[in-house]
């Protein structure tokens, strides 16, 4: 009798299906998540940006390309008369030179005066603190608040400090310190640099202390002097901070208006007027938005050319 074999296929167990490989997981939902808030941060800026500097400054962009009195409105293009009006004016050069020795005068002593403070009160010693309040002190007032306070300082018949000259016996007669062109030019510097000399400080205190005393320390055991160790090391290490500095007291040195405006009014005879103020000129007194806003264009593109050369001066810097 023949016993069959049985059968194989019959024999062997079912075989499970195979599992089909899952596709992987993307963060796709998640990355989308984080991009939508990123967004929902970032749109209040973006629309503050957008109605506050850019749609303001696409008006000045066609003021400046039309004939637009203040009281009448838009009259239509007239490009580029605006722009050769305002620098055929008289006033043009003379406020154009005058703003850029003020601000050549202003950097140099504001920047110079704040090292110097800052250096002063770099370590930590009695009295150090109370320095550095007092000298941030001024910084505190408004620039307009400042203004007054030294116009009424300034003033020959009300003001204490010809008072003080007289009794000291160093002038005979009222001192007026803004009846020259001179006088009334160093009078505002030194407004200024009461004002904002220990606002720079504060930013050069910061970039001191964040040079490493080792560095000092090595110097020192190497035998460099104080002057070396000036030179070499701190003025190499706070580039950074004199580079803001300097960008800050630039800026607002050619944007100067208020110091003059209240002090001098321009006077006397013209000679202290600035850029800024022969806008305003322009704009309220000759009541011609047009040439104000050309004027305000040439500005922008100085200023935008000026912070422009300064950051590849210092990037230039920093590579070598």
């Amino acid at each position: 009798m023949q016993v069959k074999a049985p059968d194989r296929a019959a024999a062997e167990p079912p075989t499970r299906p195979e599992h089909r490989a899952r596709p992987p997981r993307t963060s796709a939902p998640r990355w989308r998540s984080r991009k939508a808030k990123g967004l929902a941060y970032a749109a209040p800026t973006a629309v503050f940006v957008a109605v506050f500097f850019l749609l303001p400054l696409l008006l000045v962009g066609q003021m400046s390309l039309s004939d637009w009195p203040l009281l009448a409105g838009d009259r239509g293009v007239n490009a580029p008369e605006n722009y050769t009006d305002i620098t055929d004016s008289p006033l043009f050069w003379p406020a154009v030179r005058f703003t850029l020795l003020y601000t050549v005068i202003v950097t140099v002593v504001l920047l110079g005066l704040a090292l110097l403070l800052a250096l002063l009160v770099q370590e930590s010693r009695p009295g150090a603190g109370f320095f550095r309040t007092v000298y941030f002190l001024p910084g505190a007032l408004g620039l307009a608040s400042a203004s007054l306070l030294f116009w009424g300082l300034y003033s020959p018949t009300t003001g204490p400090l010809s008072r003080i000259l007289g009794k000291l016996g160093l002038v005979d007669d009222p001192v007026s310190f803004l009846g020259t062109p001179t006088s009334a030019l160093l009078s505002t510097v030194f407004l200024i640099v009461w004002k904002f000399a220990g606002f720079y400080m504060l930013i050069l205190l910061v970039g001191l202390q964040r040079i490493p005393h080792e560095v000092y320390e090595a110097a020192r055991m190497d035998g460099a002097s104080r002057g070396q160790i000036f030179r070499s090391i701190t003025l190499p290490l706070l580039r950074p901070s004199l580079a803001l500095c300097l960008l800050l007291c630039v800026t607002g040195s050619l944007l100067a208006f208020d110091q003059f405006f209240i002090l001098t009014k321009g006077g006397p005879d013209n000679s202290t007027v600035t850029v800024v103020q022969l806008i305003y000129r322009e704009a309220f007194q000759r009541l011609n938005l047009g040439t104000a806003a050309a004027l305000s264009i040439i500005v922008l593109a100085v200023l935008l050319l000026l912070n422009v050369l300064q950051f590849r001066g210092l990037r230039r810097a920093d590579e070598s």
